[in-house]
Order: C-alpha cells, then structure tokens, then sequence
C-alpha cells in the first residue's frame, strides 16, 4: 500500500513536470518564431527603405544605413541562417 502511494505520487509529480516543460517549451518556440519573423520584417523594410541605393552611396548617411544593416544581419545570423553581406 505504501510503495503504490509513493509510486502515484511520483507519477503525478513527473507528470506535472513534464506538462510544465512542455508549456514552457511551446512558449519559447512561440517566441522565436516571432522573434524572427521581426527580423525578417525589418530586413525588407531596411531594403525598401534604400530601393534606390541613395542611402547606401551618400557617405555619412550611408555609413550609419551600413552600420544598421550590418547590426540586423547579426540579428539575422540568431535565427540560423546564412545572410549575403553586401
């Protein structure tokens, strides 16, 4: 009687931890796949935003759009792609 009480009592507890792990899992994936989908959208506005490459040739403003691309391309390497530097 005794060893089914500690045996029940272990399987609710690892239940509960599985189940928790699990929640905490799916909210971390939930996370990361918006997280890079934030990316994503940022790299095409910073690309629609220099369409023309006047951005891109003016030299100090061009520097600080550089500078900008290079910082959401380390972002984009988090998401565990391969990003083409320019």
């Amino acid at each position: 009687m005794i060893l089914e009480i500690i045996l029940g009592t272990v399987v609710i507890a690892e239940s509960y931890i599985i189940w928790n792990l699990f929640r905490k899992t799916e909210l971390l994936e939930t996370w990361v796949e918006d997280f890079t989908q934030k990316i994503q959208t940022i790299q095409n506005e910073l690309k629609q935003i220099d369409v023309s490459g006047a951005f891109e040739s003016d030299d100090e403003v061009g520097e600080t759009f550089k500078q900008i691309q290079e910082i959401v391309n380390q972002l984009e390497t988090l998401k565990g792609e391969e990003v083409n530097a320019k």
